[in-house]
């Protein structure tokens, strides 16, 4: 299951809106066939490890980081296949929550004769999928919030300069993670003050969504983004006061503008989480400023952060702080963050780390590196 785990994490930007599946096959207690799935639209994980063993997946075992499909719909139903390669034994980390699979799959499977066992290494395929299952579960997209800071929390100095705190090495970094994105969201302010572009060079596997926080619709036409608005989509968040001839000369344009009717700033995002999430949108990355990074703290939206941690001080009263907004009134009211781990990237640091606890091990407990040659053990984590 740990080989599985591994092989479903390559899916990473070319399989969603799908959920990360991997897959292995193996027949006394030897492997005869892996695989994963590669591709939205494409063969599932399990149809590409039992391609791979072909003849030899007969009376095997069938790990997989989650239930197989029993519907039709970019491609055929998974268990079909297990029960014509005449797999044995299926055993499986997590149950699928999509509504047409949700425990079907495995009900198929057993009622088929084949032998199936749930729970190996659960946590850590929830670990994986937790953007898959919490779009399902309500409907937003995983949150990724990332900015670069200086030692003293800075994010820009006194002037708003800010190009550049970080490094050459930190910056590639976040073209990779913009690669991955369904969309990349900033405020008006840091659209005005660093006129991005917010793609990713090179480009990654997935385009992304620009997305400006813009209530007014007020966004110049004659910045990076507009400008390139019909090469790579511009959404404009806008507000329910926003004027007709500023969403109209945004339209004109190439973006497009989505009026939000709350008039709440906090409340907009909420909407917004779900406009995206109902485009299939999977992952977001938010790149600020303060006070959109704020208004995500003050409204626990934050699931995953990327900071980026340069070795300067910038000072300064009215230099600005990577977080504003309210903020918590105690400490122990302060978010805290799981997982975390730290990279050296050049001379910055990288941190990273989820505000939802959870085991992002993908390698596993010795009880499951033995899994695969002893095919008569129950699959659960001892």
């Amino acid at each position: 299951m740990s080989r599985a785990l591994k092989l479903a994490a390559r899916g990473e930007g070319t399989a969603e809106p799908n959920p990360l599946v991997g897959c292995v096959v193996t027949r006394n207690g030897q492997v005869v066939g892996e695989g994963w799935h590669e591709h939205y639209g494409q063969a599932h994980a399990e149809i590409n490890a039992l391609r791979e063993a072909g003849p030899q997946a007969a009376g095997g075992t069938l790990y997989v980081t989650l239930e197989p499909c029993c519907h039709h719909g970019q491609t055929p139903p998974c268990t079909q296949a297990l029960k014509a390669a005449g797999i044995s034994r299926a055993v499986i980390a997590q149950h699928d929550p999509f509504p047409q699979v949700n425990h079907q799959g495995i009900a198929e499977l057993e009622a088929s004769g084949i032998t199936v066992e749930v729970g190996l290494l659960a946590a850590q395929a929830r670990y994986l999928n937790a953007p898959y299952i919490k779009r399902l579960a309500t409907g937003e997209p995983w949150i990724h919030a990332k900015w670069a800071m200086s030692l003293d929390g800075k994010i820009a100095t006194r002037t708003g300069h800010s190009q550049w705190i970080s490094g050459p090495v930190s910056r590639q970094r976040v073209h990779h993670l913009r690669g991955r994105m369904d969309a990349i969201v900033v405020g008006r302010q840091t659209a005005l003050t660093d006129d991005p572009l917010l793609t990713a060079r090179p480009a990654g596997p997935r385009i992304a969504t620009r997305v400006v926080l813009d209530s007014g619709a007020s966004l110049p036409i004659d910045s990076q983004l507009v400008q390139t608005a019909l090469e790579t989509p511009v959404l404009v968040a806008a507000g329910p006061t926003a004027a007709p001839e500023q969403v109209q000369r945004l339209t004109d344009a190439g973006c497009e503008v989505l009026q939000l009717d709350s008039a709440n700033p906090v409340q907009r995002l909420r909407q917004l989480w779900q406009v995206l999430g109902q485009r299939a949108m999977t992952h977001v990355l938010v790149e600020g400023g303060a006070q959109v990074l704020g208004s995500l703290l003050d409204s626990r939206s934050i699931d995953e952060l990327h900071l980026f941690l340069a070795p300067k001080l910038v000072g300064g009263n009215d230099a600005i702080s990577a977080i504003a907004g309210t903020g918590a009134a105690h400490i122990s009211a302060a978010m805290p963050l799981h997982g975390f781990s730290w990279e050296a990237l050049g001379e910055d640091l990288y941190l990273h780390g989820r505000t939802e606890p959870g085991d992002g091990n993908t390698q596993g407990s010795g009880t499951d590196a033995t899994a695969a040659k002893s095919e008569g053990q129950p699959a659960a984590e001892r």
